[in-house]
């Protein structure tokens, strides 16, 4: 009763009465009571905020700890892709620096201008120096210092030297720290830098490209940038893009979309996107890890893409790559036969089978002798060559159906699996491809078997493969199950084939070689044009005694298209060769239809069913040949000039790399 009453009381004191302090702060500490928890948080945080934002008022002048926040900041933006792309600029602006200093002790304002360091070819890549801010910075530039001018409080840039201390005009020290200005005498030094690139990069015989000269390639240098964006955002440094879900996916860890997009860029002349992929290479592709490779896909992408493009470049950089991962296959060939093995760590360079299987696909070790011929020549080390050709006798000493062959070939034994599929699709391919290319390759020596057992190989594609549709008259080259048992069933693998037909024929192959090729030529054609998306499936079945309605049809499990280049592959031989415009036009004709039904927002996906435009089932898959084969050989199809690369001195390999033909 007693706290009532003097509460009581309290409240009646009268109106005019002094509250004292002590009373005020009562009053404040009830009211805080009274808040609720949300109300408090609230307060707390408006104050925290209000602390924080004087905080960051206040001056600062301290000039070393400023500097090293810069220094962290610049090593943030340069990512590690394009680190260290100009290291050498730095040793030339101190030596100008120095130069400048001693003519005219310090800058004069008037001077002072914004520095664009250009890249080489196309001036893409600037390095830019503006109100203090660094943006878009891919390249290392040399360490800067700032000043202030007492009289007019305004920024001069000068250099900070090596051997001696900062200057420092006035003694005070600026307020924000800028990355790069030179002045007027430094500019021929800057405009020197592509040269200075270059020298090191490229040798006497590097081959030069225009980049592209008509709306057709300029629309495929489109198709090939929409798809290096997405690569370089969502998979950098991975092997291949994933560009609906954007992530990516390695089967090698090898960055197989940028070595197998090597020389396609050269080739496009896109100097940017190449200075890219060079740095990346450069710095990043290593081969000392602990991880299993697949000869075959490693030689044609890897080991070919390098070397294709130390030959248009002559930059020895990518043939030191080459020589380390060809040293690191040829265990594959320390078998019991000297059929090499499909598989090996190239870090402790042992080789095995595949996993799934004793054997191996005879594509896979028959379409080495390109890559493996062309190292020995290159580095004068004939152990890659050696070990390779003793592949090409041991398979020619086989036992074989009219020079055709099974898919498949034991390593151990050294012989081809019993009642094996005969097929010149998936597993047996480029075996036919290379015994004319490597007798191209090595000058078309008379008494050399590998063309022997090429005319015998089309003379038996001739006599038990190919067969013609009973109503509209394709021809077709179907395949032999356990060997012997017809199949109306070809891959649009088997596509390759036209072209190197008319390749052969170019180089003195009969002419029933040439009917052959542009019979088929057509029949490829129209897997494309009988699809409502004009787009080929994976797998065409023809109709061979009227058991179907259509000659040519599409089984469901068959109709996806995963952006293969086969039949582009053709018809850029056959413009090439011929000069005949019409391959062109089919050849766009294909291209829009990639445009229409495979392009996505991050780039190009292979697609599941090429029979219904409505609902194409993307796999959200690029897969690096897209970059390295198909955008290539539509892009050389397209050209002006059908001799940009001159079939009479290159010669493609699997994964459309040219390499030098040699005489020698």
């Amino acid at each position: 009763m007693m706290d009532l009453r003097k509460e009581h009381i309290s409240l009646l004191l009268p109106v005019g009465e002094t509250i004292t302090g002590t009373g005020s702060r009562k009053s404040l500490k009830r009211h805080w009571n009274q808040l609720s928890r949300f109300q408090k948080n609230l307060i707390w945080i408006a104050l925290v905020a209000v602390g924080i934002f004087l905080f960051f008022l206040m001056p600062y002048d301290d000039t070393t700890s400023r500097e090293p926040r810069i220094v962290e900041r610049m090593e943030h933006i340069q990512i590690a892709p394009f680190k260290k792309r100009h290291e050498h600029l730095g040793a030339l602006h101190l030596a100008a620096a120095n130069t400048a200093h001693h003519d005219k002790g310090v800058v004069d304002r008037s001077e002072v201008k914004e520095v664009s360091l250009n890249g080489t070819h196309n001036g893409k890549n600037r390095l830019r120096a503006h109100d203090g801010d660094s943006k878009n910075i891919i390249d290392e530039p040399p360490v800067m210092d700032s000043a202030i001018d007492n009289n007019d409080n305004h920024n001069h840039l000068v250099e900070q030297r090596l051997d001696e201390p900062e200057i420092n005009v006035g003694g005070e020290v600026p307020h924000e720290a800028t990355l790069q200005v030179i002045q007027n005498e430094l500019k021929e030094i800057v405009d020197n830098e592509e040269n200075v690139l270059e020298e090191n990069r490229r040798s006497d015989n590097a081959k030069d490209f225009k980049g592209p000269t008509n709306d057709r390639q300029r629309a495929v240098i489109e198709a090939f940038l929409h798809s290096w964006r997405g690569y370089k955002e969502f998979a950098w440094g991975h092997d291949n893009l994933k560009p609906i879900s954007m992530s990516f996916s390695d089967w090698f860890a090898l960055g197989l979309t940028i070595v197998d997009s090597l020389d396609t860029l050269y080739i496009m002349d896109l100097q940017e996107e190449y200075d890219e992929a060079r740095n990346w290479i450069d710095q990043y592709l290593r081969f000392d890890v602990n991880r299993d490779v697949n000869l075959f896909e490693v030689t044609i992408r890897v080991l070919g893409g390098l070397l294709s493009t130390y030959h248009l470049s002559g930059d020895k950089m990518y043939l030191d790559k080459a020589l380390d991962l060809g040293q690191r296959l040829l265990p594959c060939f320390d078998s019991p036969s000297g059929i090499p093995y499909s598989d090996v760590n190239i870090d402790t360079m042992k080789a095995h089978p595949p996993k799934w299987s004793p054997d191996s696909s005879t594509s896979e070790v028959t379409t080495l002798q390109l890559e493996f011929r062309d190292l020995s020549r290159t580095t004068n080390d004939p152990a890659f060559e050696t070990a390779a050709a003793k592949v090409n006798v041991k398979v020619h000493e086989l036992e074989k159906n009219e020079g055709l062959v099974p898919i498949f070939i034991n390593a151990n034994t050294g012989q081809f699996r019993n009642f094996a599929t005969i097929s010149l699709g998936a597993r047996a391919d480029s075996y036919y491809e290379y015994l004319v290319k490597q007798w191209i390759q090595t000058g078309k020596k008379n008494d050399d078997f590998l063309i022997d057992d090429y005319k015998t190989a089309i003379e038996g594609v001739l006599h038990q493969l190919v067969r013609v549709t009973p109503n509209e008259k394709h021809l077709y080259i179907g395949e032999l199950i356990n060997g012997k048992d017809f199949k109306p069933k070809m891959d649009h693998l088997t596509c390759y084939l036209p072209g190197t037909l008319l390749l052969g024929y170019k180089n003195g192959m009969p002419k029933s070689h040439l009917k052959l090729a542009n019979d088929l030529l057509e029949t490829c054609y129209q897997t494309y044009m009988k699809q409502p998306t004009q787009l080929a499936p994976e797998i065409s079945y023809f109709n061979l005694n009227g058991e179907s309605e259509s000659d040519i049809y599409v089984k469901t499990n068959d109709a996806h298209n995963l952006l293969r280049p086969e039949f582009i592959e053709s018809l850029y031989y056959f413009y090439a060769i011929t000069g005949n415009k019409t391959y062109q036009d089919m050849g766009w004709t294909i291209f829009e239809a990639f445009n229409k039904y495979t392009k996505v927002k991050n780039g190009y996906t292979s697609i599941g069913n090429v029979k219904n435009p409505l609902n194409t089932r993307p796999r959200d898959m690029m897969e690096s040949f897209w970059l390295g084969e198909t955008l290539k050989y539509f892009y050389l199809l397209f050209s002006d000039d059908r001799n940009e690369i001159d079939l009479d001195k290159y010669v493609f390999n699997s994964e459309a790399h040219p390499l030098p033909i040699r005489d020698e």
